[in-house]
């Protein structure tokens, strides 16, 4: 069960909630309590605090204990923050080389970045993790993580909460200003209890508790852009590596970051590895505010699946398998909403046989599967039985290789290798798209983080098309064992403990390379002849010109959707390169009209006559209502509408990318995530919004007068203007912005920014 409160509620002694609603209660409990000073009571509140660089508490300053980046993010971080005046790293950088670690894309690309990133982290003072050696977030937890820190990652599931730390994942610009001295600048966030009561039944793992969370809070909202504080007495039943992987699948929810109390197991888990010095208890104090409280009652979660596209598409396994036919008809009918292609018929149903569903592939990977007790229970499981030799596969991803020594010294390896399975090295690949694209037509279970449209890599506009559903491990040892058979874990179940778990760090001894606090600056940082630039970007004029170049009515826009993953993560170094993928899987002709309006901005910074002759009539009717408004001195840029975009990863190649081909806004109803909103700002773009149904379509242009004074102001009500036969007025605002962000904006980009402001 699980139980969403309406409003706030108080935690008496870290076990009784009180709805604030029940004024009976509150006053018989704890008489009439001040909620501002109870607000202080949460763990979030402290770690926030002592964190907090600024006087106000209300606008907060953050400065983070460590930064981490993997090798799709780190070079375009390096290099913005070198074009910004980078001198040395002031705090832990990890730099991880999990996603690209294949180096089978792309001619030299991979592997260039890989020499680039062990240069900086020797020129800079870094820490360099090669490929195959760890995912990104199992190596902060093994490293890194401790109670009471706060972590940024370049990677959206930056998510270290069961270790006592809040981390959070952002877009590069975010990470470069930490690089730079600069601050992480949000208002005090809101902060929700989930509460965790009891323990889970046999064959129920993390990735079934985090899916049954994430279906009930993801559509509603309830917990975007605030704290998710895990308390109760049931986090002290589960195991801290099993309570890593439901942590990290919060990102899935759209919070903001997440913290948990802490116990003897998390110091258990510090001691074993080698880090006994950085726990310290974590508990809400005896009287905790919370603005909302999500209950969870452990023992009343079954074995879920989050069948395609997303994350938040939960069932119960038996609830699925007791509706096949009806439950596969609705994802059918979802897949042609999302390719818009009449031409793919997304073929569930065919996967029905004998009542029950066939499944083609399946997955246990990465920073949620790829763990050691997951990858124990799944390898006990399957001790003894057979996958097939049928077109069903499952592969088996460490997420380092301490799990993975581990899991050869004890046999856990061995039986899953008996059984069929593929076992492969620490690897991202699978929850992006990069690794184990299944066949068109096919479904993939997965113990990853995500399963969005194209996230595994299919390509709908050519003609490809499959589906992933996220499972946990058990569930997918037990689905491997039934030879490809969907099943519940609960089949096999029984009271099973993992064993212990001796951590054996001497890979990382032997191969990373440590170097904060010991930069070189005379080190030669190589760059590959991929790796490029920034190209140069314009300072805001007090006029500008947006064309539509996309419009997207989509109730959710993702990350993925903006800038594909996969394989065209081969040009990230080259920004004007990958931009050429930009909204590729989406709207194929938006990168041509984004170089059209581009190449009308150009000219009109060479003062050529060319911007007069094609936008004569626009200017036209623009001068017509203001006469002082001159061609030559209105910056022109593209502009994507969506509803709600950057939903997913915290790449900021989805903002970068459009800016490079000229972007200069997004207007929306609202933004799926604070990450993507700040990319679009930290790359000079403005992050509009508007309360009312887009009266325009792409090839529109929308006329935006003295914007910089706008943007100066109380951004609440923009006028703009629809551009047509007639001149249309339309409302536009953007939410608070810092004061470094409206700079940010008018320079037109970070780096313009901080080059300014050396």
């Amino acid at each position: 069960m699980i139980k969403l409160y309406e409003k706030g509620a108080y935690l008496l002694n870290g076990r009784e909630i009180i709805d604030e609603t029940d004024f009976e209660k509150v006053a018989g409990k704890i008489g009439n309590p001040d909620k501002e000073e109870a607000k202080k009571g949460t763990i979030a509140y402290g770690i926030l605090e002592a964190h907090n660089k600024s006087d106000d508490l209300e606008d907060l300053r953050i400065k983070f204990d460590a930064l981490t980046s993997h090798d799709i993010t780190f070079v375009g971080i390096i290099q913005t923050a070198r074009a910004s005046g980078l001198d040395k790293f002031p705090v832990p950088y990890v730099l991880t080389n999990c996603h690209n670690s294949l180096a089978a894309v792309g001619g030299t690309i991979n592997e260039d970045d890989h020499i680039f990133g062990l240069t900086a982290a020797k020129k800079y003072g870094g820490i360099y993790v090669p490929p195959h050696m760890a995912v990104i977030h199992q190596y902060m937890r093994e490293e890194m993580a401790g109670c009471g820190k706060m972590i940024l990652g370049s990677d959206s599931h930056t998510r270290y909460g069961a270790l006592g730390t809040m981390a959070i994942g952002e877009g590069g610009g975010e990470l470069v200003k930490q690089i730079l001295g600069d601050t992480y600048d949000i208002k005090y966030p809101e902060v929700v209890g989930i509460y965790l009561d009891n323990k889970p039944r046999p064959g129920v793992g993390p990735q079934d508790i985090a899916l049954a969370i994430i279906g009930k809070v993801f559509k509603n909202g309830y917990v975007k852009n605030k704290v998710m504080e895990f308390v109760g007495p049931g986090v002290s039943n589960l195991k801290t590596d099993y309570r890593n992987g439901i942590d990290v699948m919060t990102t899935e929810t759209t919070c903001l970051t997440s913290i948990w109390r802490t116990d003897e197991d998390t110091k258990e888990f510090l001691r074993v590895h080698k880090r006994e010095e950085d726990y310290k208890e974590l508990n809400p104090e005896n009287l905790a505010y919370y603005d909302g409280i999500v209950y969870v009652d452990l023992s009343e979660i079954k074995p879920m699946i989050a069948l395609p596209f997303h994350p938040s598409n939960t069932y119960t396994i038996d609830e699925l398998n007791e509706n096949l036919e009806d439950i596969l008809r609705g994802v059918e009918e979802e897949a042609r909403k999302i390719t818009n292609n009449p031409n793919i018929d997304y073929d569930l149903l065919s996967k029905i046989k004998n009542n029950k569903l066939h499944v083609e592939q399946a997955i246990i990977a990465g920073c949620a599967g790829g763990t050691y007790s997951n990858i124990m229970a799944a390898a006990d499981i399957l001790k003894g039985s057979s996958t097939g030799s049928g077109e069903f596969s499952l592969s088996v991803y460490p997420s380092s290789q301490p799990i993975f020594m581990e899991l050869i010294k004890n046999g856990a390896m061995n039986e899953i290798m008996a059984s069929g399975a593929a076992v492969k090295t620490a690897f991202c690949g699978p929850c992006f798209g990069a690794g184990d694209t299944p066949a068109n037509n096919a479904l993939s279970i997965r113990h990853t983080t995500r399963n969005f449209p194209n996230r595994e890599g299919s390509k709908p506009i050519q003609g490809q098309m499959s589906g992933v559903a996220l499972m946990d491990a058990r569930s997918i040892a037990a689905t491997a064992r039934n030879k490809g058979i969907l099943t519940s874990a609960e089949e096999f179940a029984r009271d099973y403990e993992v064993p212990e778990y001796h951590y054996d760090d001497s890979a990382y001894r032997s191969k990373v390379y440590k170097g904060f606090k010991n930069e070189d600056k005379d080190e030669e940082l190589i760059l590959g002849p991929n790796i490029k630039d920034w190209p140069e970007m314009s300072e805001l004029t007090d006029n500008i010109l947006l064309k539509v170049c996309s419009k997207i009515m989509d109730p959710v826009t993702t990350t993925d959707e903006l800038i594909p993953s996969g394989e065209t993560s081969s040009y990230r170094s080259n920004p004007l390169g990958l931009a050429e993928f930009t909204l590729s899987r989406r709207d194929p002709e938006y990168v041509g009209r984004s170089k059209e309006v581009r190449e009308l901005e150009l000219a009109r910074k060479d003062k050529s006559l060319e911007v007069e002759g094609k936008l004569a009539k626009v200017f036209e009717k623009i001068s017509n209502k203001f006469a002082d408004v001159k061609a030559e001195e209105t910056e022109i840029g593209s502009m994507i509408y969506a509803i709600k975009p950057g939903d997913g990863s915290a790449r900021e190649q989805a903002a970068s990318c459009q800016r490079v081909l000229g972007g200069l806004a997004n207007i929306c109803e609202e933004y799926a995530t604070k990450r993507y909103r700040s990319n679009v700002i930290n790359w000079g773009m403005i992050p509009f919004q508007m309360k009312e149904s887009p009266d325009f379509e792409v090839g529109d242009y929308i006329f935006v007068p003295n914007i910089r004074e706008a943007i100066d102001g109380d951004l609440n009500d923009i006028k703009a203007y629809v551009v047509g036969d007639e001149i249309k007025e339309i409302s536009l605002y953007i939410s608070p912005l810092t004061d470094l962000e409206r700079e940010i904006i008018k320079e037109g980009c970070l780096i313009n920014f901080k080059r300014k402001n050396k």
